[in-house]
């Protein structure tokens, strides 16, 4: 793999354990999957041989972002009006939505990763977490074989949730019976797929997560049997956690949600949960000292309307923080970065209203990613110094869009957003996209074949 330089960086945020810094005008230099070096000055001629060199000037080098939650299937469930869900609770929508997912075959949950994971790079994206819980009978169970595959075609870093759905609606759950499966079946699928695909070596492109979608979806040995499992084999877990459905676990079970998955060993460093905005202020410190974390995704809380995730307090607590697109069905795009900006306005909003203050703009770029990295628990990806992963993009801010702004790059994404495309995105020291294209791939056909398998369904 050849390395490359990249020569006159406006600005590179760097970050060598002690938190993000700036560092203008230098170079940054990777060989074969790292980081090599980063200084002013870099000479060409003790560049190893095939070092290929890229002019970088006005440039502002971040790290890859790093997704922690996703439905990537959902790409093609989105755009519907006719499921807008701000007058319904999270279970009311769920419980109309889940059907429309249960007529999804396999190529669709290809095709729908493809579409996630191009939007995704195209905005700065480099590892990708997610959560595939949606296992209709007729689309079998190569759902998640299939995403690795979309993984490898565009060269991403993936992490696999392997989700699952195992309690009936007669039971009291959202789920049709066409994407039920029994424990036993969704525990056997969770070794197989971590026997095939978990590499926890450093730069690791393929991960598996144990994830079962939700505990009020679920019955109680699935997460029993989840925690043994992961714990065996060494995988992290992941699950729904605060999303609407605390005050169901507590009729059932006489305690909310997060006193519910500890109970179960469902908790932890291992451990992260998603969305969270329905936690009190000792439910978070619970999860603070148990060192589980949170994937907070921050376009669902505009339409349900209810709870602003409280990331001061969260912050205060010294929980652990990342961030998700979440699925396209409450999203309807896969644009990590703008979830940055759109991170950092919800705080805004609620600020009057804490009892901790919005944590700064910074602080927002962080979630998406070293706070990602931890919650994966990747130690060579998330941050850019000499020895880690070359995981990267650059936006060349030589435009109007950045005048007055190029005095702090740390703020740049949260303050003002990104509106753009990157001009490059690298991950593992190769350039997947630039200069509008993916490397070695026809965007059209893309886009062609995509479209091709969403006309196979009828909504």
């Amino acid at each position: 793999m050849a390395g490359y330089l990249l020569k006159n960086c406006a600005a590179v945020i760097i970050d060598e354990g002690n938190g993000p810094a700036v560092r203008r005008n230098v170079d940054l230099l990777t060989d074969g999957p790292a980081i090599q070096a980063i200084g002013a000055n870099l000479a060409a001629e003790t560049l190893p041989a095939g070092t290929i060199v890229q002019d970088a000037t006005g440039w502002f080098v971040y790290p890859g972002l790093v997704n922690t939650h996703h439905h990537f299937f959902q790409c093609f469930v989105r755009n519907r009006a006719d499921l807008d869900w701000t007058k319904l609770s999270v279970i009311e929508w769920l419980d109309r939505i889940y059907p429309i997912f249960s007529r999804l075959n396999e190529d669709c949950f290809y095709h729908s990763s493809v579409t996630a994971m191009a939007e995704m790079i195209k905005h700065g994206c480099t590892t990708a977490f997610d959560h595939q819980y949606c296992f209709p009978r007729h689309a079998g169970k190569r759902l998640i074989d299939r995403q690795f595959e979309a993984a490898e075609l565009f060269g991403m870093r993936f992490h696999a949730g392997r989700g699952g759905n195992t309690l009936p609606k007669s039971e009291g759950s959202t789920i049709p019976d066409a994407m039920l499966e029994t424990t036993d079946e969704f525990i056997a699928d969770c070794a197989r797929l971590i026997d095939s695909y978990h590499d926890a070596s450093p730069f690791s492109m393929r991960q598996v997560v144990v994830a079962p979608c939700q505990p009020v979806n679920c019955y109680r040995e699935t997460f029993v049997e989840s925690v043994a499992l992961a714990r065996d084999r060494g995988v992290f877990l992941h699950t729904h956690v605060g999303e609407g459905e605390s005050h169901v676990i507590e009729a059932r079970h006489g305690m909310r949600t997060v006193d519910y998955c500890t109970e179960l060993g469902f908790a932890g460093p291992d451990t992260f949960y998603a969305h969270c905005w329905e936690l009190t202020h000792d439910e978070l410190r619970k999860m603070a000292a148990s060192g589980t974390g949170v994937s907070h995704c921050p376009e669902p809380v505009y339409l349900v309307g209810a709870e602003v995730t409280d990331i001061p307090a969260m912050s205060a607590f010294n929980l652990r923080i990342g961030l998700g697109c979440d699925g396209a069905a409450s999203n309807d795009n896969s644009n990590l970065m703008h979830c940055i900006h759109s991170a950092y306005m919800l705080q805004c909003l609620a600020a009057s209203t804490r009892a901790h203050p919005v944590p700064p703009p910074a602080d927002f770029l962080d979630y998406a990613t070293t706070g990602g990295a931890s919650l994966l628990g990747r130690r060579d990806i998330g941050r850019l110094a000499p020895g880690m992963a070359a995981d990267l993009f650059a936006i060349d801010t030589r435009r109007m869009d950045y005048v007055g702004t190029r005095h702090d790059p740390l703020s740049l994404i949260a303050k003002v957003g990104i509106g753009m495309p990157t001009d490059l995105t690298m991950i593992n020291g190769r350039i997947v996209w630039q200069a509008g294209e993916f490397t070695g791939l026809d965007e059209s056909k893309l886009f062609a074949d995509a479209e091709a398998a969403l006309a196979t369904v009828e909504f």
